[in-house]
């Protein structure tokens, strides 16, 4: 194996290095007053009882599919029963990944609150800093995970092989097929992880608006508000743990995919035909690199403005920097790796079409953050019409936030069907793959960019139940409308590297189940195709009506606190915070395991029912649906959300301004109560459902060629025999 391969684990070893550096260093700042501690307390207790919660019911899920896949991979000549232990793995470090978002969360928060005494520019700089290490741990873990496992199959069981024959060849299926387990364990986790948070964090937030600022009058994270810590909790607990997994899932599934098209990939190169394989995992790399590099240009005057425009700005400096940075170093790395020429299922591609493909991936990333920035950020064209909307009355500022949503699809799609055709243009399925690869290499920038608006919503929760002066909550809420933005703009990223990464894997089970393509003139596959479509619906119908349900049981908790705690209006009475907690806590774990369930089931049932070509046509058909639903629900949920912060702010609507507490204001929470579960829970879960869906279907893909009588495998191996073996000249150039 060569040297480079080793330098994979090493950059995901020094991402983590910063990690720690950086988490330290925050730990250090001042942490406040004894009561914004306490408060600070409550919130991590409650978080951390919800992670042991959910992790002991997660724990009993492992141990039985690594069971079941180790039964399974005995039975299955492609792999080995060591995909248990890597699906083991995938699942530890995708908690390990929640766990280090949810620790810097809950110690950022408190000292983020106390920073936006100081300035502005500290408070971004503490708050950021939190969120970057929460993106560069993910990241960190990822590398280290996948190219640490991927190291340890090929020394077990492709190298001594000699290369390009029969037996390397069918090794190496081995490896990447028990690679595959390493993902499913990260994606399954991280589907939990998302619609548990996401269940959680909305129950708390619905219940809390809807008793504390629509019936009893009282500002938000006001500590009168039972509901406000466990609203507190909720936004590390989904916001922060879940989308750690979900994104540290994300990561891991778009480099594999990559991997397995690579593995397929005719290559005569410096390194035994694995060059393929070997870009996607260094571009990821090299990305932690670069991010870090990111995170210097993160940073506004002590003197600026306080306004939302500052700090937006900021983080584009930061993010494109990064981008820019990964784009011309994976110019390096595709010429200095890859060979002239290649070939995938007949289809040849050069180098400098992969490197265009990678372009074309960058280049979609790019605008999609910019079109959602505009569908859901404060001041643009969509939010306004949702604010004008809102002096109507309730349902008006509703029928705005659904047309926005439904209207924030058209856009996207057109820039993701151009980056699809672009990408296989330059370098075929490979070029697909590697444009993904290419948009997530940032990753640990955008999670940061991310992670940073959920501190900063709990430093200004801190800071109102803290009762700290009106400037401090003004800073934080500057930092959190931002945070709304760049939270709707990373779900934008994260569905479009999904449907890339989907299509990636889809074409890898094509090639794995061994069937030739998916013919929708055939009744089974075009039946499986409308019952595929229909999964993204049910799954959001499941999450939204257990967002429902618990914030229910929530509103009643509140309310009879506020009708029987003596004093708790006044201030003198202190609310049972510990009880709402729970309800949040029990409701999140047991209704997370039905969307959860169907997620990995129904691949299984429609593949060993219909056949591998009809359970092609169901990925399909979640994959399309799921892709829309996801932008939906995001951006109509980020624009009512920032509709509504717009009236804190003060907003003019036909010549008369409109403030907190008016009726306007009073229909904008309603939108933005409605649109929480939509851009939380349901919406960020479509890119994990459609991947996990994929994912399992990939790993069954051998056992249901097996039965159905298809090639499983041999397509791989076949192309990669000595006789149809590529010829390289003296310069290297391939030559079918």
């Amino acid at each position: 194996m060569d040297k480079l391969f080793y330098l994979v684990p090493v950059l995901g070893v020094l991402g983590l290095l910063y990690t720690f550096v950086k988490f330290n260093w925050v730990v250090k700042q001042d942490a406040g007053s004894d009561r914004m501690k306490e408060i600070s307390n409550y919130i991590a207790e409650g978080a951390m009882a919800f992670l042991k919660a959910e992790w002991k019911i997660l724990g009993y899920f492992v141990v039985i599919v690594a069971i079941l896949l180790g039964v399974m991979a005995q039975a299955n000549p492609h792999s080995h029963w060591s995909i248990s232990i890597a699906f083991i793995l995938g699942a530890v470090f995708s908690a390990t990944a929640g766990y280090i978002g949810m620790r810097i969360a809950t110690k950022s928060n408190v000292r983020t609150a106390q920073a936006a005494k100081t300035s502005l520019s500290k408070a971004l700089s503490v708050s950021f800093t939190g969120g970057s290490v929460m993106g560069l741990g993910v990241a960190g873990l990822a590398v280290l995970g996948l190219g640490s496992v991927f190291i340890i199959l090929y020394l077990h069981f492709v190298s001594g092989i000699t290369p390009a024959t029969p037996e390397y060849n069918l090794a190496m299926v081995k490896a990447i097929e028990i690679l595959t387990g390493f993902s499913l364990g990260a994606e399954s986790i991280a589907l939990f992880a998302r619609v548990g948070g996401g269940i959680y964090t909305k129950a708390a937030d619905v219940g809390a608006d809807l008793v504390g600022k629509v019936e009893a009058g009282i500002p938000e994270d006001d500590p009168r508000n039972p509901a406000t810590i466990a609203d507190n909790v909720g936004d590390n607990v989904g916001d922060v743990a879940g989308m750690g997994a979900d994104l540290f899932g994300s990561y891991v599934a778009t480099v594999l995919a990559t991997m397995v098209l690579g593995q397929e990939t005719i290559s005569v190169d410096n390194f035994g035909g694995m060059a393929p394989i070997l870009l996607p995992m260094l571009i990821a790399a090299v990305g932690i690199i670069f991010s870090i590099v990111g995170t210097w240009f993160v940073k506004v005057s002590d003197k600026a403005g306080i306004n939302t425009d500052t700090v937006q700005k900021a983080l584009n400096m930061g993010n494109w920097g990064s981008i820019i940075l990964t784009a011309l170093a994976s110019i390096g790395l595709v010429y200095y790796i890859l060979p002239e020429t290649m070939s995938l299922r007949g289809h040849e591609f050069t180098k400098w079409g992969v490197l265009g493909a990678i372009a074309v991936g960058l280049v979609v990333g790019a605008l999609m953050s910019i079109i959602t920035e505009f569908y859901t950020a404060m001041g643009k064209r969509p939010v306004l019409s949702i604010i004008r909307q809102s002096s109507t009355g309730h349902a008006t500022n509703v029928i705005g936030g659904l047309a926005v949503g439904m209207e924030s699809t058209f856009l996207p799609i057109l820039v993701l069907a151009g980056g699809i055709w672009g990408s296989h243009e330059f370098a075929g399925l490979y070029g697909v793959a590697i444009a993904a690869a290419g948009m997530m290499a940032t990753t640990a920038m955008q999670l940061a960019i991310d992670a940073f608006g959920p501190i900063a919503d709990n430093a200004g929760g801190i800071a109102e139940m803290c009762e700290l002066p009106k400037e401090v909550r003004e800073k934080t809420d500057v930092l959190d409308a931002v945070g709304n933005t760049t939270a709707a703009t990373g779900k934008g990223f994260a569905i479009a590297s999904a449907a890339l990464t989907a299509l990636a894997l889809f074409a890898a089970f094509v090639g794995v189940a061994g069937i030739d393509g998916i013919d929708i003139y055939n009744a089974k596959v075009l039946a499986a195709l409308f019952v595929g479509g229909m999964i993204p619906f049910i799954f959001s119908s499941l999450a939204i009506r257990a967002v429902g349900e618990a914030a229910m049981s929530m509103v009643e908790e509140v309310r009879r606190q506020f009708r029987t705690i003596p004093g708790i209006m006044e201030g003198t009475g202190k609310p049972e915070y510990d009880k709402c907690v729970a309800i949040s806590t029990e409701a999140s774990i047991k209704k997370m395991m039905l969307p959860g369930a169907i997620a990995i089931i129904s691949p299984l049932i429609i593949g060993f029912l219909a056949g591998p070509e009809a359970l092609g046509g169901f990925l399909a058909g979640a994959t399309v649906c799921g892709v829309l639903m996801g932008m939906f629900q995001n951006n109509a949920g980020g624009a009512w959300d920032n509709a509504k912060k717009s009236f804190e702010k003060g907003v003019e609507i036909n010549g008369e301004m409109f403030y907190k507490k008016s009726e306007p204001h009073k229909a904008s929470v309603t939108g933005d109560t409605v649109g929480d579960p939509f851009k939380d829970t349901s919406g960020p879960s479509m890119n994990i459902l459609i991947k996990l869906m994929s994912i399992v279907s990939l790993v069954i893909a051998p056992t249901l060629a097996e039965i159905y009588n298809t090639k499983t495998g041999q397509a791989t191996i076949e192309k990669k025999q000595p006789t149809e073996q590529v010829i390289t000249t003296s310069t290297s150039q391939v030559i079918p």
